[in-house]
């Protein structure tokens, strides 16, 4: 596999740079009403997982449509659909292991490991971001070919 990290760094960057504002926003608020680790957790990963996906999904709406529109085709439900599919190809087997344990449990230690809630949750996201970034780049590389020609 080519190793096209500005490609990666163009399509993951500006998204996590929104999913890390919603999960600290998230957890924090969380904490505050709540004082419990769990539910902090767990907002903090679901508001971080909607600005990435909403973010990685809204660019790739964004670029099917202007390689259809410079082609004098139009944008379908169906267009949507193979957009769709090619996101659960990219990431869902990352996707699971990440949101399911490994990020919420990361979310839940870490803050009481550090002794800081910003601390560990920023940590936790970068730690479970390894994990997460290594099967979904090899499942991006792997669906360019067949998932996203249009």
């Amino acid at each position: 596999m080519k190793w096209n990290v500005r490609e990666w760094l163009q399509r993951y960057g500006p998204a996590e740079v929104l999913s890390i504002l919603a999960t600290l926003a998230a957890a924090g608020l969380t904490f505050q009403l709540t004082g419990s680790y769990v539910s902090t957790a767990l907002a903090g990963t679901w508001a971080g997982n909607a600005a990435y996906f909403g973010y990685i999904l809204a660019l790739d709406i964004w670029q099917t449509r202007r390689q259809l529109r410079a082609a004098g085709r139009a944008y379908s439900a169906h267009t949507l659909g193979r957009n769709l599919r090619a996101l659960v190809v990219e990431f869902g087997l990352a996707e699971v292991f990440d949101s399911l344990l490994i990020r919420p449990a990361l979310m839940y230690y870490l803050p009481k490991a550090v002794g800081s809630l910003s601390g560990g949750i920023l940590l936790a996201k970068i730690l479970a971001d390894v994990t997460f970034y290594v099967p979904a780049i090899v499942s991006y590389e792997l669906s360019k070919k067949r998932l996203r020609r249009f």
